[in-house]
């Protein structure tokens, strides 16, 4: 059995009451429970972690080539900036997929860009939650 990483970065943690305008109001352990069903309904297992620390981030990365398929990531913040999760992504043998809950391209102007989609195998925006499960269908395609 497959099995898949689900990487959430920093303030995730606060969904359902971070800006519930643009993220709504739904809570990351709803969200988790939601992938690891979906999961199980794709015959593959999905382990949910999240962390507001780009240095556990970058572990997770790095150990996940050893006991995972593939990353489904939402760096948050961390998207734009973090040429240190860009390089980790870059050294894995393991397909990445960028996901995001609201549409960054939409939002802000410094939202616009993301470091890590030239390394991602793909990068799934504006769908909400629903995002997550086609970045883990999109995975078992990459990994068929």
């Amino acid at each position: 059995m497959d099995k898949i990483l689900v990487i959430n970065g920093p303030n995730l943690n606060r969904l359902g009451t971070r800006e519930p305008t643009i993220y709504g109001n739904d809570t990351l352990a709803a969200l988790e429970k939601q992938l690891i069903h979906f999961g199980e309904s794709k015959n593959v297992k999905v382990e949910c972690r999240q962390s507001n620390h780009e240095g556990a981030i970058l572990d997770w990365i790095h150990e996940a080539e050893k006991e995972y398929s593939g990353i489904v990531l939402n760096a948050g913040a961390f998207t734009h900036y973090s040429y240190a999760i860009r390089d980790a992504i870059a050294s894995v043998n393991i397909p990445v997929i960028e996901v995001h809950i609201s549409n960054i391209h939409a939002r802000e102007e410094f939202r616009h860009h993301s470091v890590i989609a030239p390394v991602a195998a793909g990068q799934i925006a504006g769908l909400g939650f629903k995002g997550y499960e086609l970045a883990v269908l999109a995975l078992l395609h990459e990994i068929s």
